[in-house]
């Protein structure tokens, strides 16, 4: 778990996705959409994604893939980040994390 935290405050955008897994490739596409450059770990194709995927279920992640984190803290799945979008909370997380400037 402690890889996954530092992984997830390498950068102000982090999304742990898989290379086959349509959904990350959404969400990763959305966050890029405003201007965020995320760090993305495609679990498939990590030397240790077995491992990070196992400390992402035990942070609650169900299913595994996508998780992203934003300005350190993670935020969730797929279900988190189109929630924030919808209620137009995403775009300020962004800008908080510095990930984006107006």
């Amino acid at each position: 778990m402690d890889m996954v935290m530092k992984l997830g405050a390498a950068s102000p955008v982090v999304i742990f996705s898989k290379s086959s897994c349509c959904i990350s490739h959404s969400i990763e596409t959305l966050i890029r959409s405003f201007g965020a450059n995320p760090t993305v770990y495609e679990l498939d194709r990590h030397p240790n994604g077995k491992q990070i995927e196992k400390a992402l279920i035990e942070l609650g992640c169900q299913p595994s893939v996508p998780a992203v984190f934003i300005g350190n803290e993670f935020i969730g799945g797929s279900n988190e980040i189109m929630s924030l979008n919808v209620r137009s909370k995403l775009k300020q997380l962004l800008i908080r994390a510095n990930a984006i400037w107006v």
